[in-house]
């Protein structure tokens, strides 16, 4: 199995180490680590004088193994000390892969490997560069900012034991700049943060689409769909902000019906919130932004498919929401008037980006592209 970070900024760096040594850490190793810089000369050149030339560590052939493989916006294991310092869940350390992680040739176990992206600028040409240059069977998916669990990798490749399976997510967690969850932000909007949220089923459940942050897709996923589309996802803090997972995940389901995509949410990563996005004023854009994307998704997909799962979002898991934060209102339980109201702020938000999303979609034609994503060879 392959993992991708996607990494665009230094201000981002002791981040992106932990990340690193979080997937070092897996009880179940992985195959492989691309780290694919944005278009950032100078995090390039720094990433690889910290970890060598592409390819150094660890290179050698592949021995035998198994064959294993942001919900839409919508742990067990103790912390360990990261390279800067400080405690966060996972840690460092590197070892031989096991079941689940493919037969493909390339860069040995533990391999940590920096590539430039190949496309153009944004989070889906990233992705889709690792997805090229990886050699797993499998390729997992794991934020700049985030820190994977030890058995994170591990449930994901027991997923894949049934092979109907093409794609596995996981439950992503949520750590506050603060050290708390401020009173007003309700969880059934952590996907606004990255998170899993508050409304998707527990255990180990089929879905329309992962969360691009915490994932894992079959190689044989994007021979059929082909890969992330540009134009939808991240790029930087520019708008839209994501949305690519669900279009890809939606268009995997339409060139292979018989799909299954799964989560499990033992699956766990834990995802940094900066201060800055603790604030009400970025929850507001994020939401915007969530609607300008899911316009481009239904554009893409159809509105049919690409709103099914936000319909019973907004028509039951919201309205509960509300109703717990105006209870808590009634039982003088700090936060429920401002819960209650950021749903209000959030739905109508949304709505709003959505319209003026969909207009702007119709005025300027397609604005994402989709190109089919080559593997790497196996000599």
């Amino acid at each position: 199995m392959s993992v991708v970070i996607c990494v665009y900024t230094e201000d981002r760096w002791e981040d992106i180490l932990a990340a690193v040594s979080s997937v070092r850490a897996q009880s179940r190793p992985a195959r492989e680590t691309l780290l694919v810089v944005d278009h950032n000369q100078a995090l390039l050149d720094r990433l690889t004088k910290e970890y060598g030339v592409p390819g150094e560590d660890g290179a050698g052939e592949d021995g035998p193994g198994g064959n294993g493989p942001r919900g839409n916006g919508p742990g067990e294991n103790g912390p360990v000390e990261n390279r800067s310092g400080g405690n966060r869940p996972g840690g460092g350390g590197s070892g031989a892969e096991g079941p689940g992680g493919g037969r493909r040739r390339g860069p040995g176990s533990g391999a940590v490997r920096v590539l430039a992206n190949a496309g153009p600028r944004g989070l889906s040409a990233g992705r889709n560069t690792g997805i090229a240059a990886s050699h797993g069977e499998v390729i997992a998916f794991l934020d700049d900012d985030a820190v994977a669990e030890r058995d994170w990798l591990r449930r994901f490749a027991d997923a894949y034991a049934d092979p109907r399976v093409l794609a596995v997510g996981g439950r992503t967690e949520p750590v506050w700049a603060s050290g708390r969850r401020p009173a007003w932000f309700p969880e059934e909007f952590d996907w606004v943060v990255g998170c899993t949220y508050r409304g998707l089923p527990p255990g180990r459940v089929r879905v329309r689409n992962v969360l691009g942050g915490n994932a894992s897709f079959r190689r044989t996923a994007f021979e059929a769909a082909g890969g992330f589309a540009t134009g939808i996802g991240r790029d930087g803090d520019r708008r839209p902000l994501g949305g690519e997972e669900t279009e890809l995940c939606i268009r995997l389901g339409l060139a292979r019906p018989d799909a299954v995509l799964l989560i499990d949410d033992r699956a766990v990563i834990h995802h940094r919130v900066s201060a800055a996005r603790e604030r009400f004023g970025y929850f507001r854009a994020r939401t915007w932004a969530e609607g300008l994307s899911k316009a481009l998704v239904a554009r893409s997909v159809g509105a049919g498919r690409g709103l099914a799962s936000e319909r019973r979002y907004t028509t039951r898991v919201l309205p509960a929401g509300v109703a717990r934060g105006l209870r808590d209102v009634l039982l003088a339980r700090p936060g429920g008037a401002g819960r209650a109201g950021a749903i209000v702020a959030g739905v109508l938000t949304a709505a709003g980006g959505y319209l003026v999303g969909s207009v702007r979609a119709r005025r300027n034609g397609t604005t994402f592209a989709v190109t089919p994503v080559e593997g790497a060879s196996d000599g």
